[in-house]
C-alpha cells in the first residue's frame, strides 16, 4: 500500500507543474495542452499554448525532473559580462548561455515549470544587474500593490526590498547603476536607493534611505556612472557612486552638487529626461507635446531653449544620444515614424527633421555608437547611424527583442529562434542560440531523442543538451502509454485550462485529474470583496463585463496614454466628451472617433446640475444635448450616441426625465474611484485623496457585472501627485485578472 500511495505522490508532484494555488491574487484562463508524447523511458513531452504564445516541456515520470526546453523571446536581457541571456515570457524567465543551451529556470520569478501560470496582461518584467548576480522583481499582492524583491540569481533567495510597492504603470519602478553596486527605485511619490552591501542586514530602515520626492522617470545613471537627480527646475549630480554611502545617515542633497537650473518645471508623472554623454546637455520630454534642449552652462543655468513641437499623439519615444554630439530622436504617431536630429559643435546648435526613417522607432544604439538596429512587427533593420542611412533588413518576420552583444555582433529573437547576428560580415550569418518554440514535437525512433519541428527544419536535443539542427530524421509514432503510464487529453469546458491531461498509473490503477479542484470547486479571491466586506465567491473562468469609460472636460492630458493602451489590449471604450472640450481639443475628438471607440455626451458645457445658481429646465437640457451633438458632428464628421451622463454625475429624476425626453439615456457610475478629487478639494473637504493604486484596488474590489467604471482625463486645476489614467495599463491588467470583459457602456445598460 505504501508503495501504491508514494506512486501516486510521485504522479502528482509532476503535475504540479500546472497547478495553481486556490488563494491566488489573479485568476487567469485558456491554457491548452498539446502534442503529448509519451516515451517507453516514462518521459513525457507537450507544449503548451497561452495567449498566442507556447513553450514546450519535458518532464522524466521516473525521477519527477521538469524541464522547459523552449523560450519564447517576448524580452531578453544581457548578463553576466554580456555571456548569459535572460529570457522572460508568459511561462516564465529561463537563463540561456551565450553560447547556446537548453533553458534553465530562473528561480525567484513565477515558471510555470514550477507551479505558477502566466497571468493575462503586460508581461512581468524584472530589472537585472549588469552584473548578472541579480534582479530585481514585484510580486502582486493586490490589483494595485506588490511586494519589491531582490533575487540571487545563481542562489534564486529572495529578500524584500519594499512592502506594498505600487505595480508600475509602465517603467519598472528601479534602476541599478552601472557597476551592480546600487539600485534607486520608487514608492509612493519618494524615491529611495539601496546598496548591495556584503552584509545586508546591517542596512538601515528604508525612511533613511529617502532621496526625495519623484519617481523613477527623476532619475538616472549616466554612462559613465554618474547618478543624476531632476527635481522640480533643479538637476542634481553625485560624480561618484561611492558617496551613496554617506547617506546612510546624512541628506542626499548634502552629497550631491546643481548641475543646472532649467527654466522649465519639471512634473516626473508626465515628462522624461536625457543626459548627454558628455554630461553637457540634457533633453527634456516635456508631456509628449514638446522635446527642449538645454546645454548646460558653466553658471548652472540653461543658456538657451531650442525645442521640437510634438504632433498630437506621440508616443514610444526613443533617444539615442552618440558621445560626437549626434541626438536622434524617434516616436511612433498612430503608426507613422517620426524623426529628428539635434547636432552641437561648440556653441552651435542645429535641429532638422530627417526625411529617412526607420519601419519602428523601437531599437539600439551599438556600443561604438556606429551602427543602429530597429525591431517590430515587420522585422529588423540595420542603420548606420553616422550617415543615418539603412544599410540592410535583416528580417522580415517580427522580432520582438534584440540587444547588442558587441560592435559587431547582435542577438535577436523572433518566434522561431534566438539567435546572434554577425553584421561584420556582408552575408551576416547567423547563429541559433537557442528555439522559441516549435510546429511540432515527438521522439525520435531508435534514440528517442527529443525532436522539434520549425518549418521544414528539424532540430534534436537529449533533454540536456542544446538543440542541434539535424537532416534526415525518424520520428517514432505518437504513444500515449508506456509500461508503467497511459495520458490523455480530457476537454474543459470552464476554468482556467481548455483541456486537462490526465495520467492512468498502470501499477496502482488510479486516475489522476491534472486540475481537478480547478473544474470542481469555486475560487475565493482574498483581495475581492463585497461593499459588507464579506468575500465574494466566483467560477472560474465565468468572466463578468465591465464597462470602462473615460470622462473628458477640457484638457486632454492622459488621453495618447488611455488610446495605446485600449489598442494594445483590443479593447473599446467609451468616452464622454462636453463641447468645450470638442472646440479646445478638436484633433483629440477626431482621434477618439478614428479608433472605433463609443462616444457619449457629457452635455455642452461643465455645468453642475445642482448649483442653485443655474435655472435647469428640460429644454435647457435638451438644447444643451443638441448643441454638443452638432459640436461633434462639426468636428468629426460623425454622430455622438446618445447615451449621456451629466457633468460631476449630478442628477436626478427631473434630470434623467428630460434627458429621456431627448432621445438619451442617463448613465450613472457604479464605482466612484475618486479620481476627481484634487488636493485642494481633499484639503478643503477634509477628506485623502486616494492613490492611483488603492483606486484599482476599491475598484476590483467593488467589481460586479454590468458595474460602469469612470475615468477622468485630463489635469486637475486643484492638482493632484498621480492621475488614475497614468496608471490605465495597471489597471487594465487588474480588471482581465479579475476575469472581467472590459466593454463599452452600452453593452451593459437597456436600451
Amino acid at each position: 500500500m505504501k508503495a501504491e500511495n508514494d506512486d501516486l505522490v510521485r504522479v502528482c508532484k509532476v503535475l504540479l507543474f500546472i497547478n495553481i494555488l486556490l488563494t491566488s491574487v489573479f485568476q487567469i484562463w485558456g491554457i491548452n495542452f498539446q502534442d503529448i508524447d509519451l516515451s517507453n523511458d516514462d518521459r513525457l513531452i507537450f507544449r503548451v499554448d497561452y495567449n498566442y504564445r507556447h513553450a514546450v516541456f519535458v518532464s522524466n515520470l521516473n525521477d519527477m525532473s521538469i524541464r522547459q526546453i523552449t523560450a519564447f523571446p517576448e524580452k531578453i536581457y544581457l548578463v553576466d559580462n554580456n555571456r548569459t541571456i535572460i529570457a522572460l515570457n508568459r511561462f516564465g524567465a529561463v537563463s540561456i548561455p551565450v553560447t547556446g543551451g537548453l533553458p534553465a529556470t530562473v528561480s525567484g520569478y513565477p515558471s510555470f515549470a514550477e507551479g505558477s501560470l502566466p497571468l493575462t496582461g503586460r508581461l512581468q518584467d524584472i530589472a537585472p544587474s549588469s552584473d548578472g548576480r541579480w534582479f530585481l522583481f514585484i510580486e502582486p499582492i493586490s490589483p494595485g500593490y506588490g511586494n519589491l524583491f531582490l533575487v540571487n540569481i545563481t542562489s534564486g533567495s529572495k529578500r524584500i526590498v519594499s512592502e506594498r510597492i505600487e505595480l508600475p504603470a509602465s517603467d519598472f519602478p528601479a534602476k541599478w547603476s552601472v557597476d551592480s553596486r546600487f539600485f534607486v527605485y520608487s514608492k509612493g511619490g519618494r524615491l529611495y536607493y539601496f546598496p548591495i552591501l556584503n552584509n545586508l542586514s546591517s542596512l538601515v530602515d528604508e525612511r533613511f534611505r529617502m532621496i526625495g520626492h519623484g519617481n523613477i522617470n527623476s532619475v538616472l545613471w549616466g554612462p559613465k556612472g554618474d547618478f543624476y537627480y531632476l527635481t522640480g527646475n533643479t538637476l542634481y549630480r553625485i560624480i561618484n557612486p561611492e558617496l551613496f554611502t554617506r547617506t546612510m545617515y546624512g541628506d542626499f542633497l548634502s552629497i550631491g552638487n546643481a548641475a543646472a537650473v532649467i527654466p522649465i518645471e519639471f512634473n516626473p508623472g508626465f515628462d522624461q529626461f536625457w543626459i548627454a554623454p558628455d554630461s553637457g546637455s540634457i533633453l527634456i520630454n516635456k508631456g509628449s507635446k514638446g522635446l527642449f534642449f538645454f546645454p548646460l552652462g558653466e553658471n548652472n543655468e540653461a543658456s538657451s531653449v531650442p525645442y521640437i513641437t510634438l504632433p498630437f499623439g506621440a508616443e514610444n519615444i526613443n533617444v539615442f544620444w552618440s558621445s560626437s554630439g549626434k541626438l536622434t530622436i524617434l516616436l511612433n504617431i498612430r503608426g507613422e515614424i517620426k524623426a529628428w536630429r539635434i547636432e552641437t559643435a561648440g556653441n552651435s546648435i542645429k535641429t532638422a527633421e530627417l526625411a529617412n526613417v526607420p519601419s519602428f522607432a523601437n531599437g539600439a544604439l551599438s556600443p561604438n555608437e556606429t551602427r543602429a538596429v530597429f525591431i517590430g512587427d515587420k522585422g529588423l533593420e540595420l542603420w548606420d547611424y553616422s550617415e543615418w542611412r539603412l544599410i540592410q533588413k535583416l528580417s522580415d518576420t517580427p522580432v520582438f527583442s534584440c540587444v547588442w552583444l558587441n560592435d559587431r555582433q547582435l542577438i535577436a529573437g523572433n518566434s522561431r529562434f534566438i539567435e546572434e547576428i554577425n553584421i561584420s560580415v556582408s552575408s551576416y550569418p547567423r547563429r541559433r542560440i537557442s528555439l522559441s518554440g516549435a510546429d511540432e514535437i515527438g521522439f525520435e525512433e531508435t534514440t528517442l531523442r527529443i525532436l522539434a519541428r520549425l518549418g521544414n527544419t528539424w532540430f534534436a536535443t537529449d533533454g540536456n543538451s542544446a538543440w542541434t539542427e539535424t537532416g534526415s530524421v525518424r520520428k517514432r509514432q505518437i504513444s500515449f502509454a508506456s509500461d508503467r503510464f497511459r495520458v490523455f487529453l480530457e476537454p474543459q469546458r470552464q476554468g482556467h485550462f481548455e483541456n486537462i491531461p490526465m495520467i492512468r498509473n498502470l501499477q496502482t490503477l488510479t486516475t489522476v485529474s491534472l486540475a481537478a479542484k480547478h473544474t470542481s470547486s469555486r475560487v475565493f479571491t482574498p483581495d475581492t470583496r463585497n461593499p459588507s466586506g464579506e468575500p465574494r465567491l466566483s467560477l472560474p473562468g465565468s468572466s463578468m463585463q465591465i464597462a470602462l469609460c473615460f470622462d473628458l472636460y477640457d484638457d486632454d492630458a492622459g488621453l495618447v496614454q488611455v488610446l495605446s493602451a485600449l489598442r494594445k489590449n483590443n479593447i473599446r471604450a467609451t468616452f464622454f466628451l462636453n463641447g468645450e472640450f470638442i472646440r479646445r481639443n478638436p484633433r483629440a475628438a477626431r482621434a477618439i472617433a478614428e479608433a472605433g471607440h463609443e462616444t457619449a455626451s457629457l452635455f455642452y458645457a461643465p455645468i453642475d446640475f445642482s448649483d442653485t445658481r443655474y435655472r435647469i429646465t428640460s429644454a435647457f437640457i435638451g438644447q444643451g444635448l443638441a448643441r454638443n451633438e452638432d459640436e461633434f458632428n462639426r468636428i468629426t464628421g460623425r454622430e455622438l450616441s446618445v447615451i449621456w451622463h451629466p457633468p460631476y454625475y449630478r442628477s436626478s429624476d427631473f434630470i434623467n426625465s428630460a434627458a429621456a425626453a431627448a432621445g438619451y439615456v442617463t448613465v450613472n457610475r457604479s464605482i466612484d474611484p475618486n479620481d476627481w478629487l484634487s488636493k485642494e478639494d481633499a484639503a478643503s473637504m477634509s477628506m485623502r485623496a486616494p492613490s492611483p493604486s488603492e483606486m484599482i484596488d476599491q475598484i476590483i474590489s467593488g467589481r460586479h457585472s454590468g458595474a460602469v467604471v469612470p475615468v477622468r482625463l485630463g489635469l486637475l486645476s486643484g492638482g493632484r501627485d498621480e492621475y488614475l489614467f497614468q496608471y490605465i495599463e495597471t489597471l487594465i491588467d487588474a480588471l482581465i485578472r479579475a476575469d472581467c470583459e472590459v466593454v463599452p457602456v452600452s453593452a451593459v445598460i437597456r436600451r
